[in-house]
């Protein structure tokens, strides 16, 4: 028999954990493992090994006290690398949507979710899918690649970032890139630098699977 999914959940409101609690705990392929009402103890449980069971899928809120969720996602992915992140919120808000899932995150389930569809968003990404609530998956799927340019006039990546991030895409590297487009090589490396603070990468690698992730590039054929 199959070792049950431990789940980990980060949520503040004591109510909503005890109905994730009771429902799991009727559910033998999903075990809570744990639960915590702030980003900054469940990280800190993780570090040093107190958590009782590595967990395999965490659930996650946004709105936390002390460090929300959006800025605790990646902590979570560097801290437990093997664990996938279900963001699981009350916000539909666009911006948290194309964050989260630029971040890291294998789902994002709102809270009007049922139970059953929280199951299920669970056992999906543990078979390596990804969880999107219905109205979620139906904005990104049918307004992602119209809303780029808005995501990009509010800041995402300047025109020129996008132009860099382009060449890179294309196997420069950053001196041809200076080259190419005439400016200086520590400009580019600026440029470069910034480009990955925004996409919260380290490499090129990781910031071009992002783009084309969000839509940024064509697909790759």
């Amino acid at each position: 028999m199959n070792d049950p999914v431990k789940v980990m959940l980060v949520e503040d409101n004591p109510e909503f954990r005890k109905v994730i609690r009771l429902a799991l705990m009727r559910d033998a392929a999903i075990e809570l493992s744990s639960e915590f009402g702030t980003a900054e103890i469940a990280l800190r449980s993780l570090r040093d090994g107190s958590v009782p069971g590595r967990p395999d899928v965490i659930l996650l809120d946004l709105r936390l006290p002390g460090m929300g969720g959006l800025d605790a996602l990646p902590h979570f992915t560097s801290t437990a690398p093997h664990a996938k992140v279900i963001v699981l919120t009350q916000s539909d808000c666009e911006t948290d949507v194309l964050r989260a899932i630029a971040l890291g995150a294998a789902g994002y389930l709102l809270k009007s979710s049922t139970i059953t569809q929280i199951k299920e968003g669970i056992r999906t990404v543990i078979d390596g899918g990804a969880s999107l609530d219905p109205g979620v998956a139906k904005f990104l799927l049918k307004s992602l690649q119209a809303r780029l340019p808005t995501a990009k006039a509010e800041g995402l990546l300047s025109d020129r970032e996008l132009e860099i991030l382009a060449l890179l895409g294309e196997g420069l590297v950053k001196k041809e890139i200076a080259d190419r487009l005439g400016i200086t090589y520590p400009t580019v490396d600026s440029h470069v630098q910034h480009i990955y603070e925004k996409l919260q990468v380290h490499n090129a690698p990781a910031a071009i699977n992002i783009a084309h992730r969000l839509g940024i590039f064509p697909p790759k054929p």
